[in-house]
Parts: C-alpha cells; structure tokens; sequence
C-alpha cells in the first residue's frame, strides 16, 4: 500500500482545483491496473495567509508501489499545477505502507496542519526521518499540505464526503449551465444528509463555485450515497468526471479552544465570554461588537455577506453571555457561529420623579437618587424586565457564507439547541 499527498497546485486568477489533480492522479494509476481506495480531501488550517483558495490538500491510497506512484504524481503536476502564479507552490510526499501506519510524529503534523501552522523546514525534517519521497515545486510550500495528507487518515477522527463533478476541459472559464430548480429539488429530498447545497433564505445554489477552474458542482454530506443521489438528479452541461471524496470538511477541525487574551492571529478559536460593547454597523454592512473574558477583550464580526446572521448579532445586549467561534485576523475574530449562553433579561433604569416625571439625578455616592425640582427622593434605580426578540442556543452564518471546514449546525453534536441555517 502507498499513500500519495498533494497540495498547491491551484491558482485563485487561474483555476485549477487540487482535488482534479488528485483524480488525474488517481485516474491514471487505475488505467495502469492499480487499485485506488479512496482519495481524501484534507482542509488545513483555513487562517493560513499563503493558501491559494480552501486550502485544500489531496491524499490518495493506492496499491500502487512507492516509486510508479511517485513518477505517476510527479507527470500530472508537471502537467496541470498553475505554477505560473506567484503563490502557487506544489508539494508532492509519497509514503510506502498503509494510511494508518504512519508514525506519530506524521499524524502530530497532520493534526497540526487543522488548526496550527507549520513551517517548510519542519515539513522536509519530517519526510526525509519518516524515509519518505518527496518534490517541492518553486519554493516547495505545498510540502506541508501533502504531508498532512498522508498523516490525516490516521490523524483525524471525523469524515465526511464530497461528490465533485468536473466540467469538459473545453468549458473551463465559461459560465457554467446548472439548473437551479433541479439542484433545489435534489437538496431537498437529501436534506439533512446532504447539506450546504443550497441557501434557501437567499434563493442561491451555493454548490457551484464561480472561480475558474474545472469544478462544475461540489455536494457534501455525511453519506457517500446520499451525495451521489444529489449528484444524479442535478440537470447541467454535460459532465466529464466525478469522483467522491472523504473529507473533513463540516467538521470544525479547525478550532481551538482560546481566550480573549491568548487569541492570535493565523488561528480560528472557540471562545466564551460576555458582550462587552453593543452590536455596531459600520461602513460596508458589517457588524462590530466587542466580547470580553477574565478582564481581557477581543473585536467580534459578522461580515456583510453573512446577510441574515448580522440579525442575530444585532440582537445582542451588553451583558449577554456567548459562545463565539471563527478566525482571528488583525486581531479581529470573524464569526462562523455562536451560541447564546445566557440572555440579559432586566435592565436599571434611573427612577422617575412621580409629581414632575422629571428623570432623577444623583444624590452623590450611596445616597440614592433626588428630583432637582420637587426633592423627591428615591433609594436607587429601578429594574424593568426586557423582552428579548432572541432564544438562548447556537446560532450560524448562511451556507452562502459558510467555510468548507466549518460545521453545519444540522450535523448535530451541539451542546444546546440549535437554530439551523438552511
């Protein structure tokens, strides 16, 4: 057995996909009589600065022998990788041996590439100890993604699937043609196995990407069959591939437990805390609100095109108790989700004078309150239950606006109720 892992090899302006190199990979290792098991789709750390789209890595398990898998890998990222473009810089690992053999150290590195960062230098430490093969293109950064593709099998505990179909080669870079109603049907008879397919509050098939590149539609779920159902009752342009893949994507692998005080940037973090400052929209429609946590504080945003989750946000009150999840950038955390913990319920009010109706003031320090024209006095500010146009639970960004690695709250294994975006 042998596992081969690839990354890079896309471009954001010039298309490409990853995952059609590892099918290429995988197509022409069968054509020379090989067995192919299964090919994984790996999401690394979604943070990561260098990443050319999602940050996708591709490991393949074949019975192929190491090196005819090596210079099989090798001709099809010769061939197809976008190394014309500067931040496109492919890796290629292959290791002998099954998936789930690989070494501590190699699965430590693939869990790490989830929700940490790892440096080059580390990456080839790594492949030239652990005995395997290795090819870095330009300045060989997608070594690290297909090291942690070899590793993930073993590495990571949760798997989901994709079924991707891919478009005839004379089609890339034009619009594609996917009838919107047939996709509504199929996502609708698979719901909730199948999920993030559509966003039904915005009218949007969110399965069809809008970058160049080979990908005609992508569906995710939590059973191979279900995708494949999907897959068969969407009408579109004729298709020219497909394969499904394993993946951890709807996972939330990316998150880490964190604090206000110890989020950095580059990481996506699961922090609790208490809403600090009230909901601000600011220029661009985005929404500001600052959560603090054992004195410290850190800037939350629901971004512009997460549409409908800005409400949610808008609804919380200084002193409500969260959950918050997402991204730190610019020391910013970019929600992806949240959960109401605990909702402020009554408010203080300054008391009112009841001859005047004049709006006391303040006696000085514990003396109460006192009316300046009548004298009336009283003890102190009155309480006022609040009536709150929210519920406690989590609550989720729009599949329009969902990361890949990000998981749906419908999947289920949530610590409360929850309020599902569909």
């Amino acid at each position: 057995m042998t596992v081969i892992g690839i990354d890079d090899t896309d471009s954001r302006e010039r298309g490409m996909c990853t995952t059609y190199v590892g099918d290429a990979v995988a197509r022409r290792l069968e054509a020379r009589g090989r067995t192919v098991e299964r090919v994984l789709l790996v999401r690394c750390n979604p943070a990561i600065e260098h990443k050319t789209r999602g940050n996708a890595a591709v490991g393949i398990h074949t019975d192929a022998a190491a090196e005819p898998a090596f210079s099989t890998a090798e001709s099809v990222i010769d061939a197809l990788a976008e190394t014309g473009d500067d931040r496109t810089n492919p890796g290629l690992v292959v290791a002998p041996g099954r998936p789930e053999s690989v070494t501590d150290a190699v699965a430590s590195f693939a869990r790490g590439a989830v929700r940490d960062r790892h440096r080059r230098r580390r990456a080839t430490e790594l492949v030239e100890r652990s005995g395997y093969r290795a090819r870095g293109w330009k300045n060989g950064r997608g070594v690290i993604g297909a090291l942690a593709a070899v590793g993930a099998w073993r590495a990571l505990e949760e798997w989901t699937y994709e079924r991707i179909a891919y478009r005839e080669r004379r089609r890339w870079g034009t619009d594609r043609a996917v009838d919107a109603e047939s996709v509504f049907e199929a996502a609708e008879a698979f719901y909730p196995e199948v999920w993030d397919t559509v966003d039904r509050g915005a009218g949007e098939v969110v399965c069809v990407p809008r970058t160049p590149g080979p990908v005609l539609y992508g569906i995710r779920g939590d059973e191979a069959e279900a995708c494949e159902g999907v897959a068969d009752r969407i009408e579109s342009e004729p298709i020219d591939r497909s394969r499904t893949f394993v993946t951890n994507q709807g996972t939330d692998g990316h998150l880490r437990r964190g604090t206000a005080a110890g989020a950095r940037d580059g990481y996506a973090y699961r922090v609790g805390g208490t809403v600090a400052s009230a909901p601000e929209t600011r220029r661009g429609g985005h929404v500001f609100f600052g959560l603090s946590d054992d004195g410290a504080a850190i800037e939350c945003v629901a971004f512009e095109p997460t549409k409908r989750f800005r409400d949610v946000v808008r609804r919380l009150r200084v002193g409500d108790e969260l959950v918050v999840c997402g991204e730190v950038t610019d020391g910013t955390l970019k929600l992806e989700k949240l959960a109401v913990r605990d909702l402020v319920r009554v408010e203080r009010l300054t008391p009112v004078c009841p001859d005047c109706k004049r709006t006391m003031e303040s006696a000085g320090r514990d003396q109460g309150y006192r009316c300046r024209d009548c004298g009336t006095a009283a003890d102190g500010r009155r309480e006022r239950r609040i009536e709150r146009d929210l519920e406690a639970g989590w609550y989720e960004v729009p599949p329009r606006a969902r990361r890949h690695i990000a998981k749906p709250l419908v999947r289920g294994g949530f610590d409360a109720e929850t309020h599902c975006e569909r």
